[in-house]
């Protein structure tokens, strides 16, 4: 294949969404691979000249401006639903995307992958996030990398809004991951942000029930050392489709009823119906939702770490007084 046939942007390369049919075909095997396997495999296969193919972004000399777009197309396609991440860096096709592999490589475009419905999904999630955080929706771009700042907005303002945008996408994408997670991966990580966020005290305990005699609960925090203050957990790891009804939280609170407990918290990864929440209410039990599950994992920094840090200065007008 030569690069030249695939629709160009930016900087003369193949756009992100060009290279959508080189990520199916290369994963069409069904075979697992490494993902800096895919970036090197699929850029060399494009027949670049040197120059291209070695480019960096001028503000980032460290990233392969080809490769990097490799990876974009696989993070849509994999949001899409069109790709499955068995292990860390690891990707392989789905059944859905074996159904797109059926198609001519002209249909295989970023409106295709965007109209999928975990994608539809996914852009659902990220316009609720940003409803909640004020944050006005992003723009569907060609290439990443590629964003342009309102000029209107003063430079404060605009990092604030690019870095809400930035993390709302982290935090979605933090939610499929864990919804692709074992159940016991994600009855281990709610006790763990619950004692980040400080529910076990300085000398508490905290547990993950055994799973043949948990009875309803996943999880238990104890407060003090003596247990007279402790906090039941349940964890369902949901998918979005698959909303918490008011049964789920019935039998909850009839397992805090055998422990003889006055508190619970009942987490998911989709959402509750609006019976669950008035039930929830009625039995003092506090309900978390996906969404605000990764706000809070993004807040106490559990399965997540600080990228980048920036400084912005101003003049210390102390500094110049007499």
């Amino acid at each position: 294949m030569d690069y030249r046939d695939l629709k160009i942007g930016k900087y003369g390369l193949p756009t992100w969404d060009a290279l959508i049919p080189n990520v199916l075909h290369y994963l069409g095997d069904g075979n697992a691979k490494n993902s800096k396997m895919i970036f090197k495999d699929i850029a060399d296969s494009l027949n670049l000249p040197k120059d291209l193919r070695e480019a960096t972004y001028p503000n980032n000399p460290n990233a392969n401006m080809i490769e990097d777009r490799v990876k974009w197309a696989i993070s849509e396609l994999y949001t899409g639903g069109a790709l499955e991440r068995p292990s860390r860096g690891v990707y392989k096709i789905s059944s859905i995307g074996k159904g797109l592999l059926k198609l001519d490589d002209v249909k295989l475009t970023r409106n295709k992958v965007h109209s999928l419905p975990d994608y539809v999904n996914h852009r659902n999630e990220l316009k609720e996030r940003n409803k909640i955080k004020g944050v006005a929706e992003k723009e569907d771009v060609e290439d990443n990398n590629d964003d342009n700042f309102p000029e209107e907005m003063n430079v404060i303002d605009n990092l604030i809004t690019q870095t809400d945008k930035y993390n709302n996408e982290i935090a979605a994408n933090l939610l499929k991951r864990i919804q692709d997670a074992e159940p016991a991966f994600f009855e281990n990580l709610v006790v763990k942000l619950l004692v980040k966020m400080g529910y076990k005290g300085p000398n508490g305990s905290s547990k993950v029930t055994q799973k043949t005699n948990d009875g309803g609960i996943d999880g238990i925090i104890n407060q003090d050392p003596l247990g007279t203050s402790t906090v039941y957990i349940q964890a369902k790891r949901y998918k979005d489709d698959n909303v918490v009804q008011r049964p789920a939280i019935d039998g909850f609170f009839g397992a805090l009823s055998r422990v003889h407990a006055d508190r619970g918290v009942f987490i998911t990864t989709s959402h509750f119906s609006s019976s669950a929440i008035s039930t929830a209410k009625n039995f003092s039990i506090v309900l978390i939702d996906g969404i605000q599950l990764t706000n809070l994992m993004l807040q106490y920094q559990v399965g997540v770490q600080v990228k980048k840090h920036l400084d912005l200065f101003e003049i210390d007008e102390d500094f110049f007084e007499d």
